[in-house]
């Protein structure tokens, strides 16, 4: 990814404070770094010891992380096949 001038890259803690205030994702520093660590979270860049977040990564991160539209929480049972475990039915089948 090129960077222009104008292009701001973010700090863990500003990162953090993007998504929540853009998405409404409660999201602490911590678990940026934890997910820097143990892999899953969104792209980054190092600047020495400061890792820099370019918004688009966060951007994208978020989207993939968020689930479908619904319209009820069967909707959630169905996709998963757990609506087979609650319900106690002989035979489940699963799309």
């Amino acid at each position: 990814m090129q960077f222009t001038h104008h292009q701001r890259l973010l700090r863990r803690k500003e990162a953090a404070r993007y998504l929540s205030e853009m998405y409404g994702v409660p999201t602490a520093p911590q678990t940026l770094a934890k997910l820097a660590t143990i892999g899953g979270g969104p792209l980054y860049r190092k600047f020495g010891r400061f890792p820099l977040y370019h918004s688009d990564d966060l951007d994208k991160w978020i989207s993939q992380k968020l689930g479908a539209k619904r319209r009820s929480t069967s909707e959630a049972l169905s996709e998963t096949g757990a609506n087979c475990a609650i319900s106690g039915a002989p035979k489940c089948f699963t799309a």
